[in-house]
């Protein structure tokens, strides 16, 4: 087993990022019945919170059966992030955690998100600030660095180890990589290696197969993997890569069945949470993820995108039942603009 603060966690557990406009409670309840072990909110602004904005608020939006799930804050101003990590805290969340990554260039203008990587002092006294005003475990997720020349993190990961973090989340990439080239975890596996370190280090960025996950396991010993774009449209892969950890074998794709079932659940929890008129609206670009890799299944998203009933929705989805009983596409991952980013949007 492996503990955050009280929090228990079975052993290399798989975690959802936190994701913009995507891991909303919906989307969380149906990565949690597909195996994920830790979930967070969508990142919420310190100001925001502060200011009680209506969509920071929404996000504050937990339910028991997503437990362990940590809320996620940000900010550059210390009182706002001490008082917002007050504020999370009335929720009553497992854990509160601090986003240190998001390259989104609105978050790091207001010298929030990855832009606090240009300042590892400033990192470390907003995590203390965090620290001192909850009782709830505090951890941070971060990139390597700003840029190339500015790859920080073996020293800022010690410093927030120190400010008090119970766990570290590291992205292998810098800020100026956005999601470019490809995840360098070997500054992640150095930090996991140093004998000061004695915090769980999950590692991020790519890992989108079962078989990867073997190997990062394997080559960067890490306690865990966070999972964030990969679980767009295949929130199944939690338990994939479970199963292959655990047999060495791949499990056998998903049909359409069991497809059609996670979008109905989908949409029905999407309903519940934001009413039939938002939580319809909302849905809908989801179903270009759940179903890709069909042929011909353009005609029915054109539907599925504009009908307004559930009852509706679900007359379509069973049709697309009927016409792909037995097909298995290949696996693709999950698709979304670049300028959004896993962290902090997808």
């Amino acid at each position: 087993m492996l503990k955050i603060g009280d929090i228990q966690l079975p052993y290399f557990p798989l975690l959802l990022a936190p994701m913009e406009d995507v891991s909303d409670p919906p989307f969380r309840a149906v990565c949690k019945a597909n195996g994920a072990d830790l979930m967070y909110t969508e990142f919420i602004s310190s100001e925001g919170l502060i200011r009680d904005a209506i969509k920071s608020r929404q996000k504050l939006d937990i339910f028991d059966y997503e437990r362990p799930i940590g809320i996620q804050i940000f900010g550059g101003d210390e009182d706002a992030m001490a008082m917002s990590a007050r504020i999370a805290e009335t929720v009553n969340p497992d854990l509160v955690d601090i986003n240190f990554g998001c390259p989104v260039k609105k978050v790091v203008c207001k010298g929030a998100g990855a832009g606090v990587l240009k300042d590892i002092n400033l990192m470390v006294r907003l995590t203390k600030a965090v620290v001192n005003s909850t009782s709830k475990p505090v951890t941070v997720k971060t990139r390597l660095g700003w840029d190339e020349s500015s790859m920080n993190i073996e020293d800022a990961a010690e410093r927030l180890q120190d400010a008090g973090i119970q766990a570290l989340t590291i992205h292998g990439r810098t800020r100026t990589q956005m999601y470019k080239g490809e995840a360098d975890w070997r500054l992640i596996a150095a930090i996991k290696n140093n004998p000061r370190m004695h915090i769980p280090v999950f590692g991020n960025g790519d890992v989108d197969s079962p078989q990867k996950a073997l190997a990062y396991k394997n080559l960067y010993g890490v306690d865990g993997i966070m999972i964030g774009r990969a679980a767009i449209g295949c929130p199944w892969i939690f338990n994939e890569i479970k199963y292959f950890l655990l047999t060495g074998e791949m499990p056998a794709l998903p049909g359409i069945h069991q497809r059609v079932d996670t979008i109905k659940i989908h949409l029905h929890k999407s309903i519940e949470w934001k009413g039939s008129v938002l939580g319809i609206i909302e849905m809908r670009r989801h179903y270009t993820n759940y179903l890709k890799g069909y042929p011909y299944i353009k005609e029915f998203r054109n539907k599925l995108v504009t009908l307004k009933t559930a009852e509706e929705i679900e007359e379509v989805l069973n049709e697309i039942i009927l016409r792909y009983d037995g097909f298995i596409p290949e696996k693709k991952i999950a698709s979304f603009n670049e300028s959004q980013p896993e962290e902090c949007a997808a």
